[in-house]
C-alpha cells in the first residue's frame, strides 16, 4: 500500500509540474498574445464594451421603443403585438380582434405592458408637436408618456428615433463592410495569390461572368430595393430576411452563368488556357476607384436612384473594398511562398482549396483593422447622406436625418445634441477599437 501511495504522489507531482508547462505553452500562442496585448489598451477594451451595448440596443430596438404594447390582454385573450408584428412583416396577418385597433394607446385593454419608450419611430404626438423640449412642460397624461429627448416639428419622439436609428447605423456599418470585405478579400486574394500568370480559364467563363453580373445585381437587389427598404423600416428580422433572399438570388444568377459556361466549354471542347492578369486588373481597378472622390460618387448614384437604405449600404460597401483588398493582396504575396502552402500544393490540393482553407484564414489579421475603421466610415457616410436628405426613405429614422431636423429650428437644441453626440461616440469607439487591434496585431509588440 505504501508503494502505491508513493507512486500516486509522484504521479500527482509530475502532473502538477506538467500543467504549468502546458499553460505557459498555451499563453504563448498567437491568439493568447493578441488578447493580452488588446487588454492592455483600456480605451480599446471599453470601446468594445460600448460596441456590444450599441449592438444590443439595435437588436432590441422594437422592444425598447414601440407604440404597441409588448404584451396585452384584450377582449379576454392575451397577445404579444410586437412579436406578432414580425409575423405580419413576413406575410402573416393580425388576429381579427387586433386588426380592428386604430390607436393602440386608446384601446381598452384588461392590462398592457408597454415598451420603456411607448412611441414608434414614425408615430406623431400632435399634442406635443412644434418642438416640445425635454426640459419644458409637455402635454402628457403622466410621466410614463414623457418625451425624454423632446419631439420634432410634427410630434415624433426623438428618443424613439434615436433607438431605431441605432439599428440603422449598426446595420449600415455591418452590411456595407460585409459587402466590402467579401469583395476586398476575394479580389485581394486573387491578385496576391495568382499574380498575373497563374490564373487561367476559358474566354466563355469570363464572358458569361460579366454577362450574369448585372442581372444578378438587378434582380437580387435593385428591383427589390423598395421591399428591402420597407423591411428596414419595419423590423430588423424582416430586413435580414430580405437581405438573405437578395444574396441567394445574386448567387443563383452567377452560378447559373458559370453552369452554362461549363456546358459550353464541353460542347466546344475549350480548355482553360486563357491567361487572366488578375493582379494588374485588381490593382488598376483600385487606383481608378480611389482616384474618384468617394463621397461624390456615392451622392451621384443615390441622387438619381430610388431612395433605399439598402442601396446606400450596397454603394458604400461597393466603394469601400479597396483598402481591404490592398491589405489582403500584400498578405497573400507573403503567404503564397510559405512552407504550408507549398505542402498543400504538393499534396495535390486544388488552388481554390489552398486559397480558402489555408491562405486566406492566415492572412486576415491586418484586414480586421481595416474593417474596424471601415465600419466607422460607413456610419459617418450614411449619417452625412441622411443629413442631406438623399438615399434614405422618408419613413426610416436615422441619426443623420434627426440631425438635419435641427436646421429648421436652431432653438431646438435637443435635435442636434442627441444624434450628433451618438454619431461622435460611435465613430470614436470604432476608431479606438481599430487602434487597439493595430497595436495587438503588431508583431513588434508581442513580448
Amino acid at each position: 500500500m505504501s508503494a502505491n501511495n508513493k507512486n500516486i504522489e509522484k504521479s500527482t507531482e509530475t502532473a502538477a509540474q506538467v500543467e504549468p508547462v502546458h499553460k505557459a505553452a498555451e499563453d504563448q500562442s498567437y491568439s493568447a498574445i493578441v488578447k493580452r496585448q488588446f487588454r492592455k489598451n483600456k480605451p480599446a477594451v471599453w470601446s468594445l464594451r460600448f460596441i456590444i451595448l450599441i449592438v444590443i440596443i439595435g437588436l432590441s430596438a422594437d422592444f425598447l421603443a414601440n407604440e404597441k404594447p409588448l404584451m396585452c390582454k384584450y377582449e379576454g385573450s392575451t397577445y404579444f403585438p410586437v412579436f406578432r408584428e414580425y409575423i405580419v412583416d413576413l406575410g402573416g396577418s393580425w388576429p381579427k380582434e387586433l386588426s380592428s385597433i386604430v390607436d393602440w394607446k386608446t384601446a381598452e385593454y384588461d392590462y398592457a405592458i408597454w415598451a420603456p419608450i411607448p412611441y414608434g419611430q414614425s408615430e406623431t404626438d400632435f399634442a406635443n408637436a412644434n418642438y416640445a423640449s425635454p426640459l419644458d412642460d409637455q402635454n402628457v397624461k403622466s410621466r410614463r408618456w414623457w418625451h425624454w429627448l423632446g419631439t420634432d416639428e410634427i410630434g415624433r419622439d426623438v428618443m424613439s428615433g434615436m433607438i431605431h436609428g441605432t439599428r440603422i447605423a449598426m446595420m449600415v456599418g455591418v452590411v456595407s463592410m460585409s459587402i466590402a470585405s467579401i469583395i476586398g478579400i476575394f479580389m485581394g486574394a486573387m491578385a496576391g495569390y495568382f499574380g498575373d500568370e497563374k490564373l487561367k480559364t476559358s474566354w466563355v467563363n469570363i464572358l458569361l461572368f460579366f454577362v450574369s453580373l448585372p442581372f444578378a445585381f438587378f434582380y437580387g437587389f435593385q428591383i427589390r430595393s423598395y421591399s428591402i427598404g420597407e423591411a428596414f423600416a419595419n423590423s430588423l428580422f424582416s430586413a435580414l430576411f430580405q437581405i438573405f433572399v437578395g444574396i441567394i438570388i445574386f448567387t443563383v444568377f452567377i452560378f447559373v452563368g458559370q453552369l452554362i459556361a461549363k456546358g459550353l466549354n464541353k460542347a466546344l471542347k475549350l480548355k482553360a488556357n486563357t491567361n487572366v492578369p488578375i493582379d494588374i486588373i485588381v490593382s488598376r481597378s483600385i487606383e481608378i476607384l480611389i482616384s474618384v472622390p468617394r463621397l461624390l460618387l456615392i451622392m451621384s448614384i443615390v441622387a438619381i436612384a430610388k431612395p433605399s437604405i439598402m442601396l446606400v449600404m450596397v454603394i458604400i460597401g461597393a466603394t469601400s473594398w479597396t483598402g481591404i483588398a490592398r491589405f489582403t493582396r500584400g498578405e497573400l504575396l507573403r503567404v503564397r511562398n510559405l512552407e504550408y502552402i507549398e505542402a498543400a500544393q504538393s499534396l495535390g490540393y486544388s488552388e481554390w482549396r489552398t486559397i480558402f482553407r489555408h491562405a486566406i484564414p492566415n492572412s486576415l489579421a491586418p484586414v480586421l483593422i481595416a474593417i474596424a475603421f471601415g465600419v466607422a466610415g460607413a456610419i459617418l457616410t450614411e449619417s452625412f447622406l441622411s443629413f442631406l436628405g438623399i438615399g434614405v426613405e422618408a419613413e426610416v429614422a436615422t441619426w443623420g436625418k434627426l440631425l438635419s431636423l435641427a436646421r429648421k429650428n436652431f432653438s431646438a437644441w435637443w435635435l442636434a445634441l442627441a444624434p450628433g453626440f451618438a454619431i461622435f461616440i460611435t465613430v470614436t469607439i470604432y476608431n479606438l477599437m481599430g487602434e487597439g487591434l493595430t497595436d495587438a496585431l503588431d508583431p513588434r509588440l508581442k513580448q
